[in-house]
């Protein structure tokens, strides 16, 4: 193995030398006007050479001629990187994308496509009885549904729903209260088959929230996957919560006994197929929605207070994915041998936008087990080419690689490899098979199917160092979006060829971004800074029966303000920078910015997860931290301390080590000292959505954060002033 990594970089070497030499060459011919030598010269000195050197250079020759025509390309950007996005000075400051027609926003991709009943079946034109829905049992092959029968299943679905008297019409709610799997799809399908409005149900939401969106949308009917929820359900009815739910409609199997139980509190409960049946032997001709219809009330889980329902049309999600179509058709347009992973929230529209351009195009969608742990034996199975994720799973992701490099020379190796491959990325080369690949990421790569064209991730920020690392080592295309569900899902999109890190892209060419000043935190739009704002067919139509918060977030002239503090670089991309809510003043009167810091100490590789807590009564900022299970023993071991997970979570000395990492990352990323925690606690349970202290989307909930963890934040005050 050593002798072929030494033959193999020694080529390499002799390779750049002589590529670099002929664009030397090249280079000086055309400023000087100078010549290379004229065939007929070089003839005369091929002619002089001894046979043992003409062997050679023929050889070299060879090698020479094979390398320029197999050596990897660079990815073509769609425009000039250096000029990603330009103002518009009709739009008070607001700027746009440098792709699309400069005269209007992009409304849509595709002219067959303009509402998500229409971009299925064009799907379908494409595929016919292609695979379209794919599941699997644990160590089993996936199982495919064909796009005609999903469609059949569909309109059987509806039907069924129509004959039981719901009404074809936007006006028509139905609740989808399920993970992800194929009835999840066929459900939203068969409504937007009839003109009818989804409504998710997160699966990890509480009961209250849950009593709240049935009771706001008015919904009737819920389509749940296990009887579980079913039983929530009734029991909301049974104690007279939800007076308006009169029929739940189970994907798995039930006993009668829920079938009796729902009977005497007066809801219907049925199994999905059984509704199917009734459809299929009354069919109804399919009654489509037209653009400007609602196709999904998307409700919100604020860190506080009641769940805002999102209000999207067809056409606000058909701007979005042509958008991020548009963006992207020159280097890496989807097609029918395209496969997505499904194991993001279908509640979430991320998830659902990047589906729905895979099912636009004819490709094919597998579902996970359901099981986060068995992602990756999910992943092995299905091989998909398109894989949405979060940060938070790029994060574990880099931080199982490094872990298992657990001596210094395999970690040398692993960031020389990560380097080498990176300059690749760096001047817009993408591949899987160099000698960097073959030695160090293979198996990274065939972890997560071999397959993979296109990583998107999106929800969170991502940190540069893990970026750059994975785009590196995963050999495909990884782009990086910013928005929120009120503009459907992005507004913002990383430009092919830039794989720069520390942004989140241009605007998408279907809305406009500006910023607009925020005076508190010294922030203003003349600076290039301030609050994020998008106005575009993208953008939301408001909250459902909540008009104070819409027009909160909606202005009269159509901008969404998002409460992100954004950055426009010189390139024309935008950097988040801080947000405009969850601040709060210090004793001295300094303006805090708790996520920012959260932003820059997360980087903290020991750490998994963190809050930084600080009010005006006091002068200093503390923290509770989180360790990580996997990573933080191995990180102790090396400064010398031992001993289990909670042994070492309990020694003073790692607190230590911890607190004097962050303020070394703080310092490194400029902030103030009165930005810098003091002292910290030492947790030991993550912060989960079942404990009720992250939200569905993985945000912290920072009231119930605070409330949860007062007695320590307390003794972390009085050990200061001590």
């Amino acid at each position: 193995m050593l002798a072929f990594v030494l033959v193999s970089g020694s080529l390499w070497i002799i390779l750049e030398l002589s590529s670099t030499l002929m664009e030397k060459m090249q280079a000086q011919e055309l400023m000087t006007g100078l010549r290379v030598p004229e065939m007929e010269d070089l003839g005369h000195f091929v002619r002089s050479l001894p046979t043992s050197a003409l062997v050679g250079l023929g050889a070299l020759t060879a090698v020479l001629a094979y390398w320029f025509a197999m050596r990897p390309r660079p990815i073509s950007p769609p425009c000039n990187l250096q000029h990603q996005s330009e103002e518009v000075p009709t739009e008070g400051g607001g700027r746009r994308s440098m792709m699309g027609e400069r005269a209007r926003l992009l409304t849509h991709y595709h002219d067959d496509a303009r509402t998500l009943y229409e971009v299925f079946q064009r799907g379908l034109n494409i595929a016919g009885d292609g695979p379209c829905l794919g599941s699997r049992l644990p160590n089993q092959p996936y199982k495919w549904l064909s796009y005609k029968e999903v469609n059949a299943r569909a309109e059987y679905l509806g039907s069924g729903l129509l004959h039981q008297g719901c009404q074809p019409n936007p006006s028509q709610f139905i609740g989808v209260f399920a993970q992800n799997r194929p009835e999840w799809f066929i459900s939203e399908m068969a409504c937007y088959t009839y003109s009818m409005v989804v409504v998710p149900l997160y699966d990890t939401l509480g009961p209250d929230a849950i009593r709240f969106i049935i009771n706001t949308a008015e919904i009737s009917t819920v389509i749940c996957d296990r009887v579980e929820k079913a039983l929530v359900l009734v029991e909301n009815v049974e104690r007279k919560e939800t007076p308006c739910l009169k029929r739940v409609i189970l994907m798995d199997a039930f006993d009668p006994e829920l079938e009796q139980r729902g009977r005497s509190c007066g809801v219907h409960i049925q199994l999905q197929l059984e509704v199917e049946a009734l459809g299929r032997d009354h069919h109804r001709n399919p009654i489509p929605p037209s653009p400007d219809d609602l196709s999904i009330v998307c409700f919100t889980s604020g860190t506080t207070g009641d769940p805002k329902g999102v209000m999207l049309s067809h056409g606000n999600v058909v701007a979005d994915f042509g958008g991020f179509l548009k963006v992207t058709d020159t280097v890496i347009f989807p097609n029918k041998d395209d496969c997505l992973i499904s194991f993001l929230p279908l509640a979430h529209m991320f998830e659902r936008l990047i589906e729905s351009v895979v099912y636009c195009h004819g490709g094919r969608i597998g579902f996970y087990q359901g099981d986060i742990r068995l992602l990756s034996d999910d992943m092995k199975a299905l091989r998909p080419t398109i894989f949405p994720v979060v940060p938070r799973l790029l994060n574990r992701m880099y931080d199982k690689i490094f872990s298992q490099a657990n001596t210094p020379l395999k970690r040398w190796l692993l960031n020389f490899a990560a380097k080498r491959k990176g300059a690749e990325v760096s001047r817009g080369v993408i591949r899987s098979d160099s000698i960097w690949d073959k030695i160090f990421f293979s198996k990274i790569q065939a972890s997560l199917g071999g397959r993979l064209r296109m990583i998107i991730t999106g929800a969170a920020p991502t940190s540069p160092s893990v970026l750059g690392f994975l785009r590196a080592a995963l050999g495909c295309q990884v782009y990086e979006a910013y928005g929120q569900t009120e503009c459907t899902a992005g507004c913002t999109y990383t430009t092919p060829g830039d794989w720069t890190s520390g942004h989140v892209g241009a605007p998408l060419p279907c809305n406009l971004i500006k910023l607009v000043d925020v005076p508190e935190k010294n922030y203003f739009a003349s600076k290039g800074e301030g609050e994020v704002c998008v106005k575009g067919p993208n953008v939301f139509k408001g909250y459902l029966k909540d008009p104070v918060r819409t027009a909160e977030t909606l202005d009269p002239d159509g901008w969404l303000h998002t409460g992100d503090i954004g950055k426009w670089l010189k390139n024309g991309t935008l950097k988040i920078i801080d947000r405009k809510k969850h601040i709060f003043k210090l004793a001295q009167g300094e303006y805090i910015s708790p996520e920012k810091i959260e932003n820059i100490y997360i980087r903290c590789e020991p750490v998994a997860q963190l809050y930084i807590h600080g009010d005006s009564l006091q002068s200093c900022l503390v923290g509770i931290i989180v360790p990580d299970p996997e990573v933080m023993p191995e990180w102790a071991k090396k400064r010398g301390m031992s001993g289990s997970y909670l042994e070492l979570c309990a020694n003073p000395l790692l607190k230590k080590a911890i607190l004097e990492d962050l303020v070394r990352l703080g310092k490194a990323s400029g902030l103030h000292s009165f930005e810098q925690v003091k002292c910290i606690y030492i947790h030991t349970e993550m912060f989960s959505i079942m404990n009720g202290l992250l939200t569905p989307t993985l945000k912290a909930k920072r009231p119930e954060l605070k409330e949860y963890f007062k007695t320590q934040i307390d003794q972390l005050y009085s050990s200061i002033s001590i």
